[in-house]
């Protein structure tokens, strides 16, 4: 059983179409360690053992009837809790939805669903993924399974870090302003944050809507194509999901070839503020793809130095109009209820109840900049900046084929570091940000440990719109290359929980 913890999804799913072993054992296998580490951990917050065993066994019967079954069917996943599941607690990291138990599935879980992937439960996250960290969850902080004193990054923290833990051999995160990226790369783990549109975001409870975008998780590069696969495609019920087919992501994790493609090196997503380390393997792993065929050349993004600012005046915007629903009167928690307050008193009782500092933040910061007086010179003004950015992604996408830079400026960061210090913690999504403010696509894999600390660096590859299948290209040689070089896995050198 402690051997199937530490295959990936691609093995699992070969032992699993042999017979050599049923979902309920791999099933079985996942739980037990998620009982065993997840107390130091706290990648999850709802773990639902006879419900997931159940959907194992379904499994495993819908193979015995020789049914028709996918690449992924009985391989176990972990769930961010900020998708809608029919039954089962989605919270958001909240106690404004600490109770509420959705009546649908969003359309990535019906898609898990369909592809027979077990779902072992929901991952902890920053509340309504507005953080860094993961330590702004109304349940506690999750923790890096490399050092149990360091964040796994946020928002998506807790999906990251049950990975890194061997809780589970896939994921599902969303990615807002690098929340799939950034704890992919301060764990050692692989994370892509689709094109813009590209996975449905129909029972994601909104941050931003015209940032955030569900997005796979795992161990290596070939996993998360697989993933990538099972979930993306057009869905009706998502005004902005794209109409076209997808792109065999598989296929491309497992071209090696890499000559004749164009690799744009970020001139400012690598310099000033970037960790020495994290600085060094990008370096080595530039010169690697250069070994490897590609035509490693450097463009400049001058737009990129205004994305944090503009970020944050558009992100706060969007939340406070999303999160406004949440006033005791219509959705989630209500205080201050028993027939001795007034209506605004209930709406004020139940806010400052069920949010935390940080989305009360953020709101505050959102409705300022909407307010009449302040729209155009701050909301107004920080679009004209996004499209911008778009534009100098367009330029530099007409003489390269990807783009790449460190994901993080640093590694994991100790738990309570930049609590007290917003402007700290913002700084971590540097690199990712301008991703989601165009609409691209992402992705993010280990290129080794910083020699500070012996800490996971992570590498990302940013493709244009609608070209998830050339972040994979570039990915998986480059995992190939790196895993011939360390003889092993990454994970393999993480201290052992």
């Amino acid at each position: 059983m402690t051997d199937l913890i530490k295959q990936t999804a691609r093995q699992l799913s070969d032992l699993l179409r042999a017979g050599d072993v049923s979902a309920h054992e791999v099933a079985v296998a996942h739980l037990d360690r998620i009982a065993a580490v997840d107390e130091r951990v706290h990648a999850f917050l709802h773990v639902d053992r006879e419900y997931t065993l159940a959907r194992a066994d379904q499994v495993d019967a819908k193979r015995a009837s020789g049914a028709a079954m996918g690449v992924l069917a009985g391989v176990p996943l972990a769930l961010k809790d900020v998708l809608a599941m029919k039954g089962q607690p989605t919270t958001c990291g909240s106690r404004m939805l600490e109770h509420w138990r959705p009546p649908y599935n969003a359309t990535v879980v019906e898609r898990l669903h369909a592809a027979d992937v077990v779902i072992l439960g929901k991952t902890n996250m920053d509340e309504f993924a507005m953080g860094s960290s993961t330590e702004f969850s109304a349940y506690g902080p999750t923790h890096n399974p490399w050092d149990l004193d360091r964040i796994p990054g946020g928002s998506g923290g807790g999906s990251a870090a049950s990975l890194a833990a061997f809780e589970a051999p896939l994921a599902i995160g969303t990615d807002t302003g690098g929340s799939i990226r950034q704890p992919a790369a301060v764990t050692g783990t692989v994370g892509v944050k689709p094109t813009y549109g590209a996975v449905s975001r129909y029972g994601l409870v909104a941050l931003a809507s015209s940032l955030d975008q569900a997005g796979p998780c795992a161990r290596t590069v070939e996993d998360t194509a697989l993933l990538h696969m099972a979930i993306a495609g057009y869905d009706p019920k998502d005004s902005t999901s794209i109409n076209q087919p997808v792109a065999d992501m598989v296929a491309a994790a497992q071209r090696r070839d890499l000559r004749g493609m164009r690799i744009g090196l970020v001139k400012e997503l690598s310099g000033q503020g970037f960790q020495a380390g994290v600085r060094q393997r990008f370096e080595e792993a530039v010169a690697l793809y250069t070994s490897l065929g590609a035509d490693v050349v450097e463009v400049s993004c001058p737009s990129f130095d205004y994305a944090l600012a503009a970020y944050y005046l558009i992100l706060p915007s969007e939340a406070s109009s999303n999160l406004a629903k949440f006033d005791g009167m219509r959705y989630g928690l209500r205080s201050g209820d028993d027939g001795e307050h007034s209506v605004e008193q209930v709406m004020g009782l139940t806010r400052a109840a069920g949010f935390g500092p940080e989305v009360i933040r953020r709101i505050m910061i959102g409705t300022y900049a909407l307010s009449s007086g302040y729209y155009d010179a701050y909301y107004g003004s920080a679009q004209k900046v996004r499209t911008l950015i778009q534009r100098d992604f367009n330029a530099a996408f007409t003489t390269c084929d990807v783009l790449i830079s460190p994901t993080a400026p640093t590694t994991a960061f100790k738990i309570g570091e930049k609590l007290d210090d917003p402007l700290a913690m913002y700084l971590n999504d540097i690199a990712t940000i301008p991703v989601n403010l165009a609409g691209n696509c992402g992705m993010s894999l280990p290129i080794g440990l910083a020699p500070e600390d012996g800490l996971p660096v992570g590498l990302q590859i940013i493709a244009p719109i609608n070209g998830d299948d050339r972040l994979y290209q570039a990915g998986g040689a480059l995992e190939a290359a790196l895993h011939a070089q360390w003889g092993h896995h990454i994970l393999e050198e993480a201290p052992a929980l």
